[in-house]
């Protein structure tokens, strides 16, 4: 499996989350441990920093830098002081934009839930270490699966735990596959 170019990145965030449903999420961690690979079944996009629900609204600070960087690199951040979230930088250029990666339909050698972005990087061991990650490198990656996924309805919806951001909060940016078992719970 190929990671996905930058040029898939480098698109509005609207545009690359529903895009990411479907496609796989697979990290590869050496010193003899298994990959692990899940399908994306739930991402959430943040446009940017007009959007208000974004970090990148609060402007450019040592959290969101890699956010103003180019697309295509892993923005990680904690919540809560103990959940990491992983987002995939986008575009077009340096536009402060990303998706958050929120569920992943266990394909390969996950056998926690992975419904739930703190969840997703758990199980995975994804971390702050991986926060600038070109996404186009082997340890952290997404691919269009070697078999293409059976068809699938897209719902798209409000983000989950942005009520501060006004108008931004209702806005349908939250794309999930109808019916997966695996999407997070509100």
């Amino acid at each position: 499996m190929k990671p996905l170019p930058h040029s898939f990145y480098d698109r509005p965030a609207e545009d690359v989350a529903p895009d990411l449903l479907g496609k796989l999420l697979i990290r590869r961690e050496g010193n003899g441990k298994p990959r692990r690979v899940g399908r994306i079944v739930e991402a959430e996009a943040y446009l940017g920093p007009h959007d208000l629900a974004a970090h990148s609204s609060k402007g450019r600070t040592a959290r969101t830098e890699v956010m103003f960087g180019p697309p295509g690199h892993a923005y990680v951040y904690l919540i809560y002081g103990m959940y990491n979230c992983l987002n995939a930088v986008t575009g077009p250029g340096n536009h402060a934009s990303a998706v958050l990666l929120r569920a992943l339909e266990p394909v390969e050698n996950i056998d926690v839930s992975a419904s739930g972005p703190g969840r997703l990087c758990r199980a995975l061991n994804i971390d702050r270490t991986l926060n600038g990650h070109d996404m186009r490198r082997g340890g952290l990656f997404i691919a269009e699966p070697d078999e293409p996924a059976p068809p699938f309805e897209i719902v798209a919806g409000p983000r989950v735990g942005v009520d501060y951001a006004g108008e931004w909060a209702a806005r349908p940016l939250r794309f999930s596959i109808a019916g997966n078992r695996h999407v997070s719970r509100r």
